[in-house]
């Protein structure tokens, strides 16, 4: 066992600013005699020890400091600091007086910490060139407040930068703010080449807390750099293989500089350039509408670097894809009458391989192919029909044309509205439909009101007359005629009163036939009923015979074992013969 006064404290409490401290002082006196007293200090600034609190077995005296009130002693005589201030970071001294075994004392370093706000980085807004003469300065680097100070460190792509001498520099600046945490600034100064257009930068805070390192990354940041052009790319927008007349083009121009250089477009034509507007030179684009086969040929694009005053440029070839000169012929050409036959041919122009397809004026599908063939044609072949010719390797490039076959021929009457029935004196319509090319005369032998109707190779006419005995009696006429020959026919007319008499007629004798039959039909089943016709299977009456014959009855009995039966019958068809007969 010792034999003197120990007294043990850590060395140092670690303890964010805000929240309340803890000081252990533990002791040990022999033979377990008790202390005498316990003082508690602090060391100012001064290096001088001011008391804090006197502890004797009578009671506890706490002097008056600016602790007080923040102060408090727990039941092993441990000191508790509630809301901590950086102005606490100071020695606080435990003393121990043991009577006879003598005074001890021992001291505990409080550490007050906050941990710092996450670093923020801003990179060089204004961009950097890769000619600057100056060490350019990359980013800023801040963190607000930590305490104690921090230490900042720089990254790129991953990897810490290390100060180099005419190279990298880092400038710091640390400022105590009235709150007394700290507020720490680190600028990234560095070379940069056009490699770093991609490289990223991020830095790194250190602080220390209970004992540990610790550490905060910022975001990753790019800077812009600014190079001269190496090399230029000129394309066409949609690609060149798929432009057809009528599109809308643009060629884009870029470099693989930053910023991009100024571009001007020309045209070649006659071995000459010809310079090519651009309603916007920065952008390097040419917009060219509704494309035609003039728009094709060789475009070049040129770009001038101001800062190096150097040029690049580029050639493109554009071609406009077409089709021109759809024709149409028709053999024979001479004029085609009913029977003929016809060959439609299609040929057109065009830089790429075409394909024709024929269709008829309501769009359906006839054939493939440049020909089509027409045989034994008719006024119903008469038709419009469409070749159309397109570009399999150009999508929706693609023209029609039409042309219409005309069969030239007398007319034909095909409807007419007979026979129709009338009544006198009663408005009616009488109507001819005929057939023909070119377009026919209607007539009637009649005088009326004629309203005509045509579509195509087809004539529609209504005659609206008053019908009278004369009209009635000799009917109309409709006569179709043009160029080529007459069509005519007859419109009969059948007095409705007349007709409808007649058909009263033939209606009355078959009911009168009916009846007739509904009568004898009824007398028979009364006769079979009163069992003067026999019928079944039992036996036939025979009316082949004679008729001096009629009167008698025919059985034929079909086995042995109904005679017995028959003769039942027969004599009872004796009997009743008289009746029969009548």
């Amino acid at each position: 066992a010792a034999s003197k006064l120990e007294i043990s404290m850590p060395d140092t409490v670690e303890v964010e600013v805000g929240d309340t401290a803890r000081i252990e002082c533990n002791f040990y006196i022999p033979e377990n005699a008790s202390y005498t007293y316990i003082d508690w200090f602090y060391v100012d600034r001064s290096n001088k020890q001011v008391r804090l609190f006197h502890i004797t077995a009578g009671g506890v005296l706490e002097d008056e400091t600016d602790y007080q009130k923040r102060l408090s002693l727990g039941e092993d005589k441990a000191l508790s600091i509630s809301a901590v201030t950086m102005q606490d970071a100071r020695t606080f001294v435990c003393q121990v007086g043991a009577g006879s075994y003598g005074v001890g004392e021992k001291s505990t370093e409080l550490m007050v910490y906050k941990v710092p706000s996450a670093p923020e980085i801003e990179p060089n807004s204004a961009g950097i060139s890769v000619n600057s003469t100056e060490i350019p300065a990359i980013a800023k680097c801040v963190s607000k407040n930590s305490f104690p100070a921090p230490n900042i460190t720089w990254h790129k792509n991953g990897e810490q930068l290390h100060a180099q001498e005419n190279e990298v520099t880092m400038q710091s600046t640390l400022t105590r703010e009235s709150s007394g945490l700290y507020t720490v600034s680190s600028t990234l100064y560095a070379p940069v080449t056009r490699e770093d257009r991609d490289s990223r930068y991020h830095c790194t805070l250190h602080y220390r807390l209970r004992g540990e390192l610790r550490a905060l990354e910022s975001r990753e940041v790019k800077v812009n750099i600014f190079y001269p052009a190496e090399h230029l790319k000129l394309q066409v927008m949609p690609s060149s293989a798929l432009v057809k007349e009528g599109d809308n083009v643009t060629l884009v121009c870029e470099t693989d500089g930053n910023p991009q250089p100024i571009f001007s477009f020309f045209k070649k034509h006659l071995n000459e350039w010809q310079d090519v507007s651009l309603a916007e030179p920065d952008s390097g684009i040419l917009k060219l509408h509704n494309v035609t086969k003039s728009n094709s040929g060789t475009y070049k694009c040129q770009s001038l670097d101001l800062d190096s005053m150097s040029q690049i440029e580029e050639n493109v070839d554009l071609v406009v894809n077409y089709i021109e000169g759809v024709n149409v012929k028709m053999e024979p050409s001479s004029t085609l009458r009913e029977g003929d036959s016809v060959t439609l041919s299609c040929d057109a122009h065009s830089p790429v391989d075409l394909m024709y397809q024929w269709s008829d004026e309501k769009g359906k599908k006839l054939k493939d192919g440049n020909q089509l063939f027409l045989s034994n044609l008719t006024f119903e072949t008469s038709n419009t029909y469409s070749c159309k010719v397109m570009a399999p390797s150009v999508p929706g490039l693609e023209q029609s044309k039409k042309v219409s076959v005309a069969v030239k021929g007398k007319p034909r009457i095909v409807a007419i509205s007979s026979p129709l029935y009338v009544r006198q004196n009663e408005w009616i319509n009488l109507t001819c439909k005929a057939i023909a090319f070119p377009r026919p005369v209607v007539q009637w032998s009649i005088n009326g009101t004629a309203h005509e109707y045509v579509d195509n190779q087809h004539i529609a006419s209504n005659l609206t007359v008053r019908v009278n005995h004369d009209l009635l009696k000799a009917g109309a006429m409709c006569r179709v005629s043009n160029e080529l020959g007459v069509s005519e026919k007859h419109i009969q007319l059948l007095d409705q009163k007349s007709t409808a008499e007649s058909q009263g007629v033939i209606i009355v004798a078959i009911i009168v036939a009916i009846l007739v039959v509904a009568v004898l039909g009824a007398v028979i089943y009364f006769l079979h009923k009163k069992g003067k016709i026999p019928c079944g299977r039992a036996g036939k009456q025979d009316i082949t015979k004679p008729e001096a014959r009629k009167d008698k009855i025919v059985v034929e009995v079909k086995s042995d074992k109904l005679s017995e039966e028959a003769g039942l019958l027969q004599g009872a068809n004796g009997e009743k013969r008289a009746a029969a007969d009548q």
